[in-house]
């Protein structure tokens, strides 16, 4: 639905989620899944989802990635295996250890970064901003003043984005740019290309050698003999 390159991105992120959950006993994104109950609880309480759509951002992501960083990042998912305990969980809670990972990853993959960090900061920040304006109370008529109340509002989000928000927060934002999807590159369609007549192509040699070795084994059972031997002696009567 979304593409050949996003899905099998989408693939490799859901192995690392997998790999996640299976060394750490839970799955990422527990603390949303908290905030919805704990939303549930609370009287007059709208729950909304706030972050970009996820096809959006792969799309945007893949297309940010020359096609060897492409291959790079999918093979550093491909082969994680690295082994994750809480006590590492605890550490990157530490401020000065998490800005020194992020800047690991812009180092190696910045286009990258920009593309699934920094946009999203933007589009975060944009939607609690919308969320945090204050709600106009309802007027018995038309000549009444208008009265408004602060909004409350809980925002429940990635460590790795409260200092883009914290950035960002004062900053007059629009989303138009960061929610449009670039046109496939040239090396993509080249990719498609070559991915595509490569899996028509096996499957069309496999239907050969299986449909070569089918006839071999039908011409050598003995009632296809008898039959072809029998054919062969009537012209000749």
């Amino acid at each position: 639905q979304n593409g050949v390159m996003s899905g099998l991105m989408q693939m490799l992120l859901l192995k690392v989620s997998a790999h996640i959950t299976e060394q750490l006993g839970m799955a990422p994104g527990g603390e949303f899944r908290e905030a919805f109950k704990e939303a549930s609880k609370v009287p007059f309480c709208k729950f909304h989802l706030g972050d970009r759509p996820i096809p959006v951002t792969f799309k945007r992501a893949i297309a940010a990635l020359s096609f060897w960083q492409k291959v790079k990042l999918a093979w550093g998912l491909c082969f994680l295996s690295d082994p994750i305990s809480k006590d590492d969980v605890e550490k990157c809670k530490q401020k000065d250890l998490l800005e020194q990972m992020m800047a690991e990853m812009i180092g190696e993959f910045p286009d990258l970064h920009r593309t699934i960090v920094s946009e999203r900061d933007i589009y975060l920040t944009y939607m609690l901003k919308q969320a945090a304006k204050q709600i106009e109370l309802p007027r018995a008529s038309e000549n009444e003043p208008r009265k408004y109340i602060p909004a409350v509002v809980v925002g429940v989000v990635g460590m790795g984005h409260v200092p883009g928000i914290e950035k960002n927060w004062n900053s007059d934002l629009k989303i138009q740019e960061i929610m449009s999807v670039p046109p496939p590159s040239a090396s993509s369609k080249i990719f498609k290309f070559v991915l595509k007549a490569t899996v028509f192509g096996l499957l069309g040699y496999g239907c050969y050698r299986i449909g070569h070795r089918t006839v071999q084994f039908v011409l050598s059972m003995p009632a296809t003999q008898s039959y072809i031997q029998r054919l062969t002696e009537v012209p000749q009567h």
